[in-house]
């Protein structure tokens, strides 16, 4: 039976690794997100992935077949418990799988759905463990908040990522 696996790959090879397993016959699964990219004053949007250097790939532990794919091209290993490489849920792909949007990229910032006035807690940076009420989305990254420090209320931007809904 087939079980989902994370592999370890070599640094932006994870496309190459993918390609290369698929060509194999393995099904591979490498979520991507859209990355907003600034560069010489430029500012683009390109595909990246979520977990940089990992992606999982589906196979049966119980056959010898498997092992050609630490001798793939892009692939460092698997990532493994001693000898025994570490077993993926299948709740966790299909979570992941789930949050994409119709073009296969993994929606980061809409999955908090707040309002304006709702109360959300800071789990990272130097406010961390903080309250504070959500203002507005910038964009995809970042979030507005009004913090009270010092006795008065503060507008702070914070990366998307750093607050949970309190």
């Amino acid at each position: 039976m087939s079980q989902w696996y994370a592999i370890y790959t070599q640094p932006r090879s994870e496309t190459l690794a993918r390609d290369h397993l698929a060509r194999q016959g393995f099904e591979v699964f490498l979520p991507l997100y859209q990355k907003r990219r600034s560069h010489a004053r430029r500012v683009d949007i390109v595909s990246a992935p979520l977990f940089p250097r990992y992606m999982f790939v589906s196979f049966n532990a119980g056959e010898a077949s498997w092992r050609v794919i630490r001798s793939t091209r892009g692939v460092v290993d698997l990532v493994r418990i001693g000898l025994d490489p570490v077993r993926i849920s299948d709740s966790i792909i299909e979570e992941i799988r789930r949050r994409r949007d119709e073009q296969g990229f993994v929606i980061l910032a809409k999955h908090l759905n707040l309002k304006r006035g709702a109360r959300i807690r800071i789990d990272a940076g130097p406010f961390v463990d903080y309250e504070a009420i959500f203002e507005s989305q910038r964009d995809e990254e970042r979030v507005v908040a009004l913090l009270s420090l010092l006795g008065r209320e503060v507008v702070v931007e914070l990366p998307i990522r750093a607050v949970v809904p309190a």
